[in-house]
């Protein structure tokens, strides 16, 4: 890494820590529901020793974020709101980092210190790791996996098969503790099927798939057992808020779709917790950048199934590496694609 991107980089994780700790113990004041009763859990789970894969209360949460949260009340030996904060605030920085590593992995150096700025400034992820939820996790989780996987590719492909295999273990690892964050991670394991098209005809990507899929399920594997256990827990919260019960479930589909892609540049969430209220997610300039975005991967991944799918019956793991440019393309429109589905 050159020295100036470097420098570059280190001023954006400054940035980022400067917005999401400056008066983290005042702003925003006391606590909500939900961060309460995760307070709650960690400060039980420290009295009795007696920490839990899933705390079925409050509609069902994983349990690592309320882990990650007993740590920082044992080490401060402080009962502050702004204790349970800390740790989101830190894994939100953290997560500036990764979103730059994948960015300079799939695109360019550049890219990856723009795309880290636009996170730093994100006023969604600024909100978010100022408060103790879980959602604030998945993120950090899906893309350092994410990144630490394409690694693990390209690593192959340079026939060095020993780093391939530790990257790919690592992804894994980082892949199967995004489990234990947030419901709407469980949407996630679609992200993977993009990487087919590119490479299924890759011995080398078969293999990678295979250390990588079996180290989430060494991971996963208590969360697995306790939800067979409990089949319940696994879907009671889905089931309670789920648009299926809604009196006309299509008409309550179709707003919902309308709704979501009008928070980004038009009107956005009027719950005052997460967002301005009625405030559009990206502010206008880069707003307009997002929309112009979305035209050229459209246009981009139109172009390259025209010209390279014929070619790809015939590449291994090499050649499609040459088209990195339209695979990055490639999995972050569907990333934003599926990322939807839950909401």
């Amino acid at each position: 890494m050159r020295k100036k991107s470097l420098l570059i980089l280190l001023c954006i994780l400054s940035i980022a820590t400067f917005l999401r700790l400056y008066h983290i113990t005042t702003t925003p004041p006391g606590l909500y529901p939900d961060e309460a009763i995760n307070g709650n859990n960690a400060l039980e789970a420290l009295k009795t020793g007696q920490f839990k894969i899933f705390y079925p209360e409050n509609n069902g949460r994983e349990g690592l974020i309320i882990a990650i949260q007993a740590l920082f009340l044992k080490l401060t030996g402080l009962r502050e709101p702004w204790v349970l904060r800390l740790p989101v605030a830190l894994l939100g920085i953290l997560t500036v980092l990764a979103v730059f590593l994948l960015a300079r992995e799939l695109f360019s150096e550049s890219i990856g210190l723009l795309a880290a700025f636009f996170m730093a400034t994100s006023f969604w992820h600024i909100n978010f790791s100022r408060i103790g939820f879980p959602a604030l996790l998945s993120p950090l989780f899906l893309t350092m996996s994410l990144y630490l996987f394409v690694r693990a590719i390209k690593h192959a492909a340079n026939r060095d098969n020993r780093s391939a295999i530790f990257a790919s273990v690592r992804a894994g690892i980082w892949y199967g503790l995004g489990l234990y964050t947030y419901i709407a991670y469980r949407i996630t394991p679609l992200l993977f099927l993009l990487f087919i098209p590119f490479f299924r005809h890759s011995r080398k990507f078969k293999k990678i798939a295979i250390v990588f899929i079996a180290t989430i399920f060494i991971v996963a594997l208590p969360l697995g057992i306790y939800f067979v256990r409990h089949p319940g827990d696994f879907s009671s919260r889905t089931s309670e808020i789920s648009v299926w019960n809604a009196p006309q479930p299509l008409l309550a589909i179709a707003s919902n779709i309308g709704k979501t892609l009008a928070m980004f540049n038009f009107r956005g969430d009027w719950n005052p917790r997460h967002n301005i209220p009625g405030a559009p997610e990206l502010f206008w300039p880069v707003g307009i950048l997002f929309l112009i975005g979305i035209g050229f991967s459209a246009a981009s991944i139109t172009r390259w199934i025209k010209v390279r799918w014929k070619l790809s019956e015939r590449s291994g793991l090499a050649h499609n590496l040459r088209d990195s440019h339209f695979f990055g393309i490639w999995l972050i429109v569907g990333w934003f694609i599926l990322g939807l589905l839950p909401v």
